[in-house]
């Protein structure tokens, strides 16, 4: 077994997600990861109803991650003050997710959920996304 990687056993604690979703943002490009060291990384089992309304969504297993915040490309002077960017992460739908996939590594997964949250706080477009995701060290994260 590789370290860091499960391969069976239980599914991981929100802490152990959390290191992992730490892991993808440290994979970053350098020229990212400086204007990621203020956001707020949480992990939490599913997404709340009021989320859930935000985003125009009715089931929690279809919410995988969320970035809340004033992307970087919007920010401004007026904006100081507010409340720090924040992308929560939803365990339960990144594990469901996982099990339904079944083609990559959790490590993976939550890289990718983490990446394109991380997207929105740069103002990218999807393939944009794609391209940083391309661009992040992936072996790093997955430990």
């Amino acid at each position: 077994m590789t370290r860091g990687k499960r391969t069976i056993g239980h599914a991981p604690t929100a802490q152990e997600m959390e290191a992992m979703a730490r892991r993808a943002l440290a994979a970053l490009p350098p020229a990212f990861a400086v204007h990621c060291e203020g956001i707020v990384l949480s992990i939490e089992d599913f997404a709340d109803d009021e989320t859930l309304r935000s985003v125009g969504l009715d089931e929690p297993f279809e919410l995988t991650g969320i970035y809340e915040g004033i992307p970087l490309s919007d920010k401004s002077i007026e904006h100081s003050g507010t409340m720090p960017d924040r992308v929560r992460l939803f365990r339960r739908p990144i594990l469901d997710e996982w099990a339904e996939r079944g083609d990559e590594t959790l490590e993976h997964l939550v890289a990718h959920v983490v990446i394109h949250e991380i997207g929105h706080h740069f103002g990218l477009s999807d393939d944009d996304m794609h391209a940083l995701e391309d661009a992040a060290d992936l072996d790093t994260a997955e430990g």
